[in-house]
């Protein structure tokens, strides 16, 4: 084909050129300016980045090529949340929309439903409420509680009168809450009478916050507050009444104004706040339910934070379907109880939990359950339908631990190990997604498509933006490598944030000129236009659930343990906690020794003696709580061992700071790093999320 020809081909979509797609196959033609084919079922359209050079391929989904999305195709009107609400609310209005459990003589009972007309009256008054107090238009209103039925009518209050939600939680350290009210001039908090001690316990250095009110409080012990602090306390219930004897109208936010900002843990330790407008969210769900659809009939159980960006756009998206949602109790030791209560067609969650609550144990059950997995698993890869015979007698069984109805499962909080991903469809034989995200795309990136069988992958790109591989020389990732192009996972779309709050040097770090937003993780493209995350660009990654880490912080901290001679710490977005190799220092530790009475045969016995062990991880933890690191920058295992980190092994760096080079030592302790992590598995009973 002459260029002329290969030219006419091309069609240009936003300010960019692209092949012509057969979008319902899915299958991608040849892209003439990337002088490449990608065989078999194509998740992704290929697309250079720029014509001239066509260094980067820009990979969108293969379901909107031609358009990013950024509305709902069958409500192109919604472009805000308040739309979203009003939609469901005029759609769904006599639908059970949020459920609690309801105590009886002090016994949890039933799930107890607001429908969507009685959650869009409340909102109402809510909004009410706070214009009554003098809350202004476009004023940030903290949310200091963990999910509940308010938590949603407060956000929904503020999407209808034009306020900045901004949730409020501890998990970022101990003077975050403080330090989110500040920054973001947070006027109005709602709280609950735990949290309402925390509060007062500042109120003196928090001098923008004018009202607070307490979920769940009763009025007559309601603090009074001296009238110089100029600051009220009242009841939701309270503001409940107040707004409905003031009712006022609505108003309604635009697409790009902001609906919310949402802090999240900084590299320096103080929370970066990313700032998200109605335009964001909503293209990123209308964007998502291409892939996964939720329906009225649908039941949801809301029991992870509404703090974070996952959470929030599921609600989004529950919202927009008329679905139900159930709340847990706020104790994650009865969430498998809830669980059973409200019988979920949708579970969104961390695979540990659920790989907990499926565990079996005992001879009979034991074998019983394997040979019913590997024979399922057997048909499935052979592309034949499994026996009934197993589900009757094991996988019903599973099933019921999640109420016997889920249809629809989803993990976003982080990469799903592929046998992880494989022990959910045979155990449940339910839909399984897998997302990639995070809070500055207003949650997902990426995610599996439904018909995609492979595994150990996050999918193609959301409908709602794009994606391109940036190469990253200095770590050898270039858009070049064999068999398949690696780099820094960039994104771009009605998807990315609008920039960390009052932070412009911050912003400039991560979105680009071209209005690219650098993620930070390195990934690869699969054939078929498929995402694998393989590495992080800078020395920080994310836990499970979440959390980012910067481990060389957490290894200066731990410099000072007097056993330690160097430390590496390690964690990844499969774990939830860390973990860490000790290089020791042999004569303290012999001295540690000499004075417990522990006889040993050489230094090496006495590094992997459990008491050695013990001894070492409680002087870190002394150390980590006097640095006042939070909760999850802790180690949870420690590995001991003789040999120095050094230039001529591998493990450091030959400069003058000498720094530990992390992707040598994880390869060079992978043993290690995976026996602390089984043996973690295994002590820990408790469905940690």
């Amino acid at each position: 084909m002459d260029s002329n020809a290969a030219q006419r081909r091309l069609k240009a979509i936003n300010g960019h050129l692209i092949t012509s797609v057969d979008s319902s196959s899915h299958q991608l033609r040849h892209n003439p300016i990337a002088g490449e084919f990608v065989s078999g079922q194509g998740y992704s359209v290929v697309l250079p980045e720029k014509l001239q050079t066509g260094k980067w391929n820009v990979f969108r989904s293969a379901r909107s090529p031609l358009k990013l999305v950024d509305r709902f195709p069958d409500h192109p009107d919604i472009g805000t949340l308040h739309d979203n609400f009003v939609h469901a609310v005029d759609t769904f209005r006599d639908y059970k929309y949020l459920g609690t459990r309801i105590r009886v003589d002090g016994t949890v009972g039933e799930y107890k439903w607001m429908t969507y007309g009685e959650a869009g009256t409340a909102r109402t008054a809510i909004g009410s409420g706070l214009l009554y107090h003098g809350i202004p238009k476009g004023a940030c209103v903290g949310l200091y509680f963990i999910n509940r039925p308010e938590w949603l009518i407060v956000d929904h209050a503020c999407s209808a009168y034009s306020y900045i939600s901004v949730p409020l939680y501890d998990t970022l350290g101990p003077d975050a809450v403080r330090y989110i009210v500040n920054h973001a001039t947070v006027q109005a908090i709602f709280c609950v009478p735990q949290t309402l001690n925390s509060i007062l316990s500042f109120l003196s250095e928090i001098p923008t916050v004018h009202l607070i009110v307490v979920v769940g409080g009763i009025d007559d012990q309601m603090p009074s507050l001296p009238s110089s602090t100029g600051v009220k306390v009242v009841t939701y219930s309270k503001l409940l009444s107040q707004g409905r004897s003031s009712l006022q109208p609505f108003c309604p936010p635009k697409p790009d104004d902001v609906a919310t900002i949402c802090y999240t843990s900084g590299t320096t330790g103080t929370p970066k706040g990313a700032v998200l407008t109605h335009g964001n969210l909503i293209s990123n769900v209308a964007g998502a339910s291409l892939c996964a659809k939720f329906y009225p009939s649908d039941v949801y159980i809301s029991y992870l934070p509404l703090a974070h960006i996952y959470e929030r756009a599921n609600q989004v998206m529950t919202v927009y379907s008329g679905t139900a949602c159930g709340f847990y109790q706020g104790d994650n030791l009865k969430l498998m109880d809830d669980v059973a209560a409200l019988r979920p067609t949708i579970f969104c969650s961390v695979p540990r939990l659920i790989t907990n609550a499926v565990k079996t144990s005992g001879g009979l059950k034991e074998r019983l359950f394997n040979a019913a997995y590997n024979a399922k698993k057997k048909a499935i890869l052979n592309g034949k339908n499994p026996s009934p015979m197993w589900d009757r007698l094991v996988f019903n069984k599973i099933r019921e631990k999640l109420g016997g109805r889920v249809r629809f499962m989803t993990s976003g909080a982080s990469p799903l190990s592929p046998d992880v991903m494989e022990f959910l469809k045979i155990c449940f034989g339910a839909l399984v997604i897998e997302g990639y995200g995070m809070t500055e795309t207003s949650c997902v990136i990426s995610s599996l498509d439904e018909s995609d069988n492979l595994l150990g992958h996050v999918g193609s790109p959301n409908p709602a933006c794009e994606i391109k591989l940036e190469d990253v020389p200095e770590m050898s990732y270039t858009s070049e490598d064999k068999p398949y192009p690696r780099g820094e996972i960039c994104v771009r779309g009605p998807i990315v944030f609008h920039g960390y709050y009052k932070d412009e040097v911050q912003t400039k770090e991560v979105v680009d000129e071209d209005g690219w937003l650098h993620t930070g993780d390195i990934g690869l493209w699969l054939p078929g236009g498929r995402l694998k995350i393989i590495d992080r660009k800078k020395n920080i990654f994310k836990l499970a659930q979440g959390e980012y880490i910067a481990p060389e912080k957490i290894e200066n901290v731990y410099a000072k343990c007097k056993f330690v001679a160097q430390c590496f710490v390690y964690g990844d977005s499969m774990n939830s906690s860390l973990v860490a190799v000790v290089s020791v220092d042999p004569d303290v530790l012999k001295a540690w020794a000499a004075s417990e009475g522990i006889k040993y045969e050489n230094l090496e016995q006495l590094c992997n003696d459990p008491r050695a062990r013990s001894a070492v991880l409680a002087d870190l933890d002394a150390l980590g709580r006097e640095a006042q690191l939070r909760g999850f920058e802790f180690v949870k295992a420690v590995t001991l061992v003789l040999e120095p980190f050094t230039m001529e092994n591998g493990l450091l760096t030959p400069t003058f700071k000498a720094s530990i080079k992390r992707p040598q030592a994880k390869q060079y302790f992978e043993q290690m790093i995976s026996d602390m992590y089984a043996q973690l598995s295994t002590s820990d009973p408790s469905p940690a999320l």
